[in-house]
């Protein structure tokens, strides 16, 4: 109890301090807002990871001020992605295909179908530039997902390809990120439970650690991030706690970090819980509570950077959920969001304004029409309440029957308006 009641005094503080920070720099701040809007205009653009089997790609497109979306072009990933027409669960159910580096310079996408990671410079206007000696072997079977630690690339290998049945061990790994893009030779290798079906390298805001939700296996896995770029594996994997009233297992898949503070947010896919954890430098995860999702299936789930709003991606019934997370330990649900159109809600993804929120969708069941469902939806956020709507029809993503667009990357860059 004295333990709880210091975490929460703690949450309070710093909130207070923040609070206190903003009012002192508050001229500051404005100095540098009008630094910002003397500069050249800006806007966003969007990637998505094509995935097709035999040439997989990064489509671009860039948003304009009303959340239309209009397509850069598509630069190949030098292999290939995953193909599953079963609609089986485990194969696609990952996040973080796609990620950039802080500085928003170089973009790094997974070759699920051919064990490889494939890294880009990003270009002004959007367009990609691959680095030499792209793609990069992934120190694993099937990569999935992968994040960024500074100049540290953590890399989860899935071993899970329906098109290659033998594959059985799933793996963690990390390279070194060099100036030019480059990835150095693996710097560790660390297995995974067979069949457990990992899914994300999240990392922590401080960069020192790493979180995966092992889909199938139903476990919580973390690693300290060491200063060599080698990671040490937790002596234990967290199981999620048994919830009042559940009677399935309440599976963990999306995770998402706290900007601020150690506390970690989860999915729990077959329950429509939001997990609530506290984690202590070591990654050792204790659980809190959850929180109710009027949506079915949450699966993938984003915070927005003050840390007062969580995004979660309803699969069950292509949604997107909104939580007021201004008492980060006591999530509470605000808003459930309908999309329009076909498709099951994938990945989500914050603008770096923070005025957009974009959402994948996928055909991830037999009631959606084979060649429908594949498309990229644009949100607009409230500032002030952070609730979101979607005013244009989603983006189709034109690709063969069969395969399913994944991922979601957005950065900002110099706009063409003069």
């Amino acid at each position: 109890m004295k333990r709880e009641l210091t975490f929460r005094r703690e949450v309070r503080l710093r909130s207070l301090s923040a609070v206190a920070l903003a009012l002192i720099l508050s001229g500051t701040g404005s100095a540098r807002a009008s630094e910002r809007d003397e500069k050249e205009p800006s806007t966003s653009v969007v990637y998505v990871e094509s995935n097709l089997p035999d040439n997989n790609s990064v489509l671009a497109f860039r948003r304009d001020d009303d959340g239309r979306l209009s397509k850069i072009g598509e630069f190949p990933t030098g292999g290939k992605g995953v193909f599953d027409p079963s609609l089986q669960l485990g194969p696609f159910d990952s996040d973080q295909e796609l990620v950039t580096n802080a500085e928003h310079t170089l973009l790094f996408a997974v070759n699920p179908g051919s064990d490889s990671i494939a890294v880009f410079q990003i270009q002004q206007d959007g367009s990609l530039t691959p680095v030499n000696g792209s793609p990069f072997s992934s120190g694993g079977t099937n990569p999935v997902s992968v994040g960024v630690a500074g100049n540290t690339l953590v890399v989860v290998n899935k071993a899970f390809d329906p098109v290659r049945p033998a594959l059985k061990i799933p793996s963690y790994s990390s390279f070194r990120i060099l100036p030019n893009g480059e990835l150095s030779s693996q710097l560790s290798s660390v297995p995974a439970p067979t069949k457990s079906s990992p899914s994300q390298a999240d990392i922590s805001s401080d960069t020192r650690l790493a979180f995966d939700a092992q889909f199938l296996g139903g476990f919580l896995q973390s690693f300290v991030i060491e200063p060599d770029g080698t990671l040490t594996a937790s002596d234990h994997l967290a199981a999620p706690a048994s919830l009042p009233g559940s009677k399935a297992a309440p599976l963990p898949l999306g995770l998402a970090t706290h900007p601020k503070l150690p506390i970690l947010y989860v999915d729990f896919v077959t329950v429509s819980k939001i997990g609530v954890y506290r984690y202590d430098s070591a990654g050792h995860l204790e659980f809190v509570t959850s929180a109710a999702d009027s949506g079915a299936a949450p699966c993938w789930t984003r915070m927005n950077s003050d840390g007062t709003r969580l995004y979660a991606s309803n699969t069950g019934d292509t949604s997107i959920s909104v939580f007021d997370t201004t008492s980060p330990l006591d999530p509470e649900e605000i808003q459930h969001l309908k999309l329009r159109g076909q498709g099951n809600t994938f990945e989500i993804e914050l603008d770096p304004t923070g005025n957009f929120l974009y959402a994948i969708t996928q055909r991830a069941s037999a009631t959606t029409a084979l060649g429908q469902g594949n498309t990229l939806h644009v949100l607009r956020v409230d500032r002030e309440t952070g609730k979101v709507d979607e005013d244009e029809s989603p983006l189709e993503i034109k690709v063969p029957n069969g395969v399913r667009p994944q991922g979601v990357a957005v950065v900002e860059v110099i706009s063409d308006s003069r």
